[in-house]
């Protein structure tokens, strides 16, 4: 089946150096970015994962050349296509096709523990899907709203995990590893142009299980600011969205049709 990518444009700095490969979803990000990349860069993680960053087009002058050639980014691809699926469809498509061996996927708004990275890899050699959680033994989570919380507990994990057959105690957070098994599966077929916001996150989540993958949950620290803006690109609208999504996700609707 033809594979369904975005139109980006790509700007490498530098070639190949790891088996691995992490993708930082990034737009209008502002200074959250480059505290994120900085903090990647004291832990010496640019040297031990190539880091692809995936630019929905930010014009806020955060991601400029000399700044990402100093962290070690390996490349940026600027996307065309609104949408975190877009996104993600298109740093998929490039680490396939160069052979990466699996991919961690973070947000890019500082709200995650990405000193974590390594343990995602380390786990990658193990299992095919892992799940960041900061809800199982171990993880941790400040300031999250609380109409989040209630929505992941109430809803959106027992949705999916009875759906899914694998008990989730964690669905939004998208500090996540899966193998190149996994994201090159055209069972699972994540290249299609059906997928062009957060339904792609659970799409993966719902039908991974089912396909015998071996998947693991793993605590990490999420933290929101204490004051000011929430760093989120899902308003009001978008959560009514996500409702829709989830239960469309839950009764096969993004499945493959035969």
């Amino acid at each position: 089946m033809e594979k369904q990518i975005p139109y980006y444009e790509y700007k490498e700095y530098f070639e190949k150096r790891n088996d691995y490969a992490l993708l930082i979803p990034t737009w209008n990000e502002g200074e959250r970015i480059r505290i994120e990349l900085n903090h990647l860069k004291e832990k010496d993680i640019p040297s031990k994962i190539d880091i692809f960053l995936l630019d929905a087009g930010s014009s806020d002058n955060s991601l400029k050349e000399s700044f990402l050639k100093e962290i070690g980014i390996r490349a940026i691809l600027t996307i065309k296509q609104k949408g975190q699926a877009n996104a993600y469809k298109s740093g998929f498509s490039k680490a396939s096709s160069e052979k990466y061996k699996g991919v961690v996927t973070v947000d890019g708004n500082n709200k995650d523990s990405v000193e974590q990275v390594m343990e995602f890899v380390y786990l990658l050699k193990i299992y095919d899907f892992i799940q960041g959680s900061r809800f199982i033994g171990g993880g941790y989570h400040e300031n999250t709203p609380i109409s989040r919380v209630l929505a992941m507990k109430l809803f959106a994990n027992p949705l999916l995990s009875l759906s899914s057959g694998f008990k989730y105690t964690e669905t939004m957070s998208a500090f996540r590893g899966f193998s190149m098994r996994v994201i090159d599966d055209e069972r699972l077929n994540i290249f299609r142009d059906i997928f062009q916001s957060w339904e792609l996150q659970w799409y993966m989540a719902n039908t991974i299980p089912k396909l015998g993958y071996r998947i693991i949950e793993i605590p990490q620290k999420r933290i929101y600011p204490k004051k000011g803006k929430i760093p989120t690109k899902i308003n009001f609208i978008g959560n009514i969205r996500i409702i829709f999504q989830l239960i469309k996700v839950a009764f096969g609707y993004y499945n493959i049709k035969k």
